[in-house]
């Protein structure tokens, strides 16, 4: 299949900058995946659509203030996104400007005041196959932990957004459910929950269960092949507990559904499942997953996400669950109704 075929036109002014003003206050696109029949409603909506006995699998990653500004030996700012430690001195990080930071090349990298916090070198470029995403191994002249990126770090908003990161998206552009701290973005489909809701789900008999996903690279790098079966996904972490396998076996067993909240929780779940057995697996692990059309899905049942940009892998996804015609229908009709998309935009439950 061609990534063109998975597209849509969208006006820039749909694409949300920021969230709506109290979490949770957001439209709900529900789109029936077997026949593409669609409802529009409110995100406040979504525990009454929820069957009881359902199990809802949300993912707890925490997102990293991995946006951090270097001053060049030159004077020059340079932006680098930190996706992951090597060791204590050493990180990988997307650098802006990629040619001219070269191995060798030293920044300052500063606190809001004004003063020295630590300085590094371009220690290596990464052999990233071709994928485009400028990868560079960065050596600090010190240990560098989460206090590097709370002082000097900013939220990693997508290049979507077009404005800086504020205070607000300290906490906004984190869900309710953010604990284990590791990812590049925010796994959006959960920044709609609210206490409130997961109380209502409650009441219902639905449990709430934990993951971990690490966003990385591999949710969000474009596609830049043009046949789907030539894209390589990079590899994302995740863990899957005992106590969370047992429970989603057993709702399998019992014919109770499994509704994963987001794509990040679709692809740890799928990733975790034995797929000569069909029994979902405790696992602390890494994927590179890529669900196009024709995958066979396991375990997840019904799915809650945002809506995904045009000729992405997400958008793949979610085709794959139900069906590219109903997508790109209700994606058009989305479009017709004003809905807002992308990571602080509008959600779709696919059920």
């Amino acid at each position: 299949m061609k990534i063109s075929e998975f597209t849509f036109e969208l006006p820039q002014e749909l694409i949300a900058q920021t969230p709506a003003q109290k979490r949770g206050d957001d439209r709900l696109l529900v789109i029936d995946r077997v026949t593409g029949e669609y409802r529009d409603m409110q995100m406040k909506d979504f525990p009454s659509l929820v069957e009881p006995g359902s199990v809802v699998i949300v993912n707890d990653t925490k997102v990293r203030k991995a946006r951090v500004f270097g001053i060049s030996e030159t004077g020059g700012k340079v932006e680098f996104l930190f996706t992951g430690a090597l060791d204590s001195t050493r990180w990988q990080a997307m650098v802006s400007k990629s040619r001219k930071q070269r191995p060798g090349k030293g920044y300052d990298f500063l606190t809001p005041s004004g003063e020295l916090y630590c300085k590094a070198v371009i220690d290596t470029d990464v052999d990233d196959n071709d994928q485009g995403s400028s990868l560079k191994v960065v050596r600090f002249d010190r240990s560098i932990d989460e206090s590097f990126f709370q002082v000097c770090g900013h939220v990693p908003l997508p290049p979507y957004i077009k404005r800086e990161d504020d205070f607000n998206d300290e906490k906004r552009y984190q869900t309710i459910f953010a604990n284990e701290c590791g990812s590049m973005a925010s796994p959006t489909a959960g920044l709609h929950f609210t206490p409130e809701m997961i109380e209502e789900l409650a009441k219902k008999g639905v449990e709430v269960l934990h993951i971990t996903l690490h966003v990385g690279m591999g949710t969000f790098l474009p596609v830049r092949t043009e046949n789907l079966e030539d894209h390589v996904m990079h590899t994302e972490s995740y863990h899957v507990t005992e106590e969370v396998a047992r429970k989603v076996n057993l709702a399998k067993a019992e014919g109770r559904k499994v509704v994963a909240i987001g794509t990040t929780s679709v692809r740890t779940l799928e990733s975790a499942v034995n797929r000569e057995t069909g029994l979902l697996e405790a696992r602390t692990s890494s994927t590179n997953l890529f669900i196009k059309p024709g995958f066979e899905f396991r375990i997840v049942d019904q799915m809650l996400t945002n809506f995904h940009t045009p000729e992405s892998t997400l958008l793949v996804l979610v085709s794959a669950f139900a069906g590219k015609e109903h997508i790109l229908a209700a994606y058009r009709h989305a479009v017709e109704e004003r809905y807002h998309f992308f990571s602080y935009g509008d959600a779709t439950f696919l059920r």
